[in-house]
C-alpha cells in the first residue's frame, strides 16, 4: 500500500480509497491509517469528518 503512495498515487487518501485498494473493510482501513499516523508516515490533512484525507509524510533530505 505504501509503495502505491510513493509511486506518484493520485488525489486524497481516504480511509475508503485504502479500503477499496487493500480489499479491507472501512473499520479496518481507518485502523490501518491511524496506525501510520501515530508512527509519522501519515499526516491527517485538516478537514475533517467525512472529508478527512492523509497525506504521505516525505523524510527530509
Amino acid at each position: 500500500m505504501l509503495n502505491r503512495l510513493l509511486d506518484g498515487f493520485e488525489g486524497k487518501l481516504t480511509s475508503s480509497k485504502w479500503a477499496k485498494l487493500a480489499k479491507t473493510s472501512p473499520d479496518t482501513a481507518l485502523r490501518d491509517i491511524n496506525d501510520l499516523v501515530e508512527r509519522g508516515i501519515l499526516n491527517k490533512e485538516a478537514a475533517g469528518g467525512r472529508s478527512t484525507s492523509y497525506v504521505l509524510v516525505l523524510p527530509e533530505m
